[in-house]
């Protein structure tokens, strides 16, 4: 078995992996992750108690339990290359035996569930939404440094989203985890998630810079592939990467997503909280 150096699995003094600070038995069977790191507290502000605190850069973690039930709750900030950091260390922290830096024979299963917000790009969608995520589409290039296996319906729509949005690269196309869309996202709109590198020109909104693709918005939300039936239905900054990265280390993944902005129509929420919340509240009851 392969035996991960010093400069390639990052240790702490303690033990504890390099970015989030956590050890193996800070990590519960369930993962719930979040952006913002002030998101943290709104979901723990609801366990029973919290048995353990860290704090580390925009990686804040809270351990505790809900209705009995044992759960992790970390921050990650924003972007794919946060996302490989955290998914990549909570799979060493389950999988790998970090004293003799070697693979464990028996892989852990986790369930991650990310609880973010997005912008819609499909008109009837409504403010104040919980979409649920079943396939993600990447317009960042994370993805070209891993071997990431696709079906033959990713890649035809990977190819087809590059011809028909006319870009110069050929995106990246991943479905979530069909078990926990059925377990936690039934009764949410089932969208197909654009996750940008950015969130000025890579989800088309134009300030002061110019901007190479001006019609992007306008190309995705048009953008229908008519043998499955296939659109696009919102932005965000980390989905893709999340379920990329779950299928590569055998874990479980979903996003829900609370829609706080409507592209087409240029509305945002004037309570994004309360769908923030809402989102949260469903979540703990169904994990």
């Amino acid at each position: 078995m392969p035996k991960y150096t010093e400069t390639d699995l990052i240790l702490n003094p303690d033990g504890s992996v390099y970015h989030i600070n956590l050890l193996p038995k800070h990590i519960a069977d369930v993962v719930i992750a979040v952006g913002d790191p002030g998101r943290v507290f709104k979901v723990s502000q609801h366990f029973d108690e919290i048995e353990f605190e860290m704090n580390k850069r925009e990686f804040i973690t809270h351990v505790g339990t809900y209705k009995g039930k044992r759960l992790t709750v970390i921050s990650t900030g924003i972007g794919t290359d946060n996302i490989e950091i955290v998914m990549t260390e909570l799979d060493a922290l389950v999988n790998i035996d970090l004293k003799t830096r070697e693979p464990k024979a028996r892989k852990k299963k986790l369930k991650i569930i990310r609880i973010g917000t997005s912008g819609a790009i499909q008109e009837d969608i409504p403010l104040g939404a919980h979409l649920v995520t079943d396939y993600a589409v990447g317009l960042d290039n994370l993805l070209n440094f891993y071997e990431l296996t696709s079906t033959d319906l990713e890649n035809a729509i990977a190819d087809d989203i590059q011809k028909k949005v006319k870009l110069p690269f050929k995106p990246y196309v991943v479905q979530g985890s069909a078990t926990l869309l059925n377990e936690i996202g039934y009764d949410m709109i089932s969208g197909n998630t654009i996750t940008a590198p950015g969130f000025y020109a890579p989800q088309g909104r134009r300030v002061r810079a110019a901007i190479r693709f001006p019609d992007l918005l306008k190309e995705l939300n048009y953008y229908h592939n008519k043998s499955s039936d296939f659109w696009l239905t919102n932005f965000e900054m980390e989905t893709a990467s999340y379920y990329a990265l779950g299928r590569l280390l055998g874990h479980e993944m979903l996003s829900v997503n609370a829609i706080i902005a409507n592209r087409i129509k240029t509305k945002f929420s004037k309570d994004p909280e309360k769908a923030v919340d809402s989102l949260i509240k469903k979540v703990l009851e169904r994990i």
